[in-house]
């Protein structure tokens, strides 16, 4: 598979087949992905892996207080800016809208939103969930590192017929990740990527969220 296929293939998978992962074959994507750069060779990523028992049992703690906090505790870090500017408070609410569409639920009906959101806290039914953290005292640059890490392992994982869902979301319940997977203090958890095979069948996975045109992003200078 050429890079390019991959990276036009990758999405946020939101329903996965129960079907294994070999640890092999996860052991190949974290090796490969660790070629990743990173600012003076720091490599500031670490990475828990969980399947199996010890997932099942996180995600049974966690639903178990879904209930009372249906869109989590409050992060470590902010997510998002507050408040968040445009286009991109504009982009957010229209890729909602899209999602929330494929399964038919409308705006109005924030029970059927709820419940969708907690899928998140079941790694959307994947077999294996990935727990990316950091340093405490690493800084915006190594954050960025960490985001082209995780890049890496999404683009990877294609390559062996797999797709992920990156879910900054499990940040808001670090307290039980961090007791699950023994995560030292002086360590954050930035993010979780749910890994397995894509349900094929499932409306939520046909979604393709847009991009803007590269004349909104990209400025060419110099060329003849």
């Amino acid at each position: 598979m050429k890079v390019s296929e991959a990276l036009d293939s990758r999405m946020s998978c939101r329903a996965f087949l129960p079907d294994t992962v070999p640890e092999s074959i996860l052991r190949q994507i974290l090796e490969a992905a660790s070629r990743a750069p990173s600012g003076g060779n720091l490599q500031p990523w670490y990475v828990d892996v969980l399947t199996g028992a010890p997932l099942a049992a996180l995600i049974e703690r966690v639903l178990a207080q879904v209930g009372e906090h249906p869109l989590g505790h409050p992060s470590e870090y902010p997510v998002y800016p507050s408040p968040l500017g445009e286009p991109y408070r504009t982009r957010r609410r229209e890729n909602g809208e899209e999602l929330y569409a494929t399964l038919g639920i409308p705006r109005s009906d924030r029970p059927a939103r709820l419940r969708q959101y907690a899928r998140n806290y079941a790694a959307f039914g994947a077999p294996v969930l990935l727990f990316v953290s950091v340093d405490r005292y690493m800084g915006s640059a190594q954050w960025s590192d960490i985001g082209m890490f995780m890049q890496s392992i999404m683009l990877l994982a294609r390559e062996h017929g797999l797709h992920t869902c990156p879910q900054e979301s499990w940040s808001g319940w670090y307290r039980e990740v961090g007791a699950a997977i023994a995560l030292p203090a002086n360590r954050m958890l930035f993010s979780g990527i749910a890994v397995g095979y894509r349900d094929e069948s499932a409306p939520i996975n046909r979604l393709r969220t847009s991009r803007v045109p590269l004349t909104q992003f990209a400025t060419f200078r110099g060329f003849a």
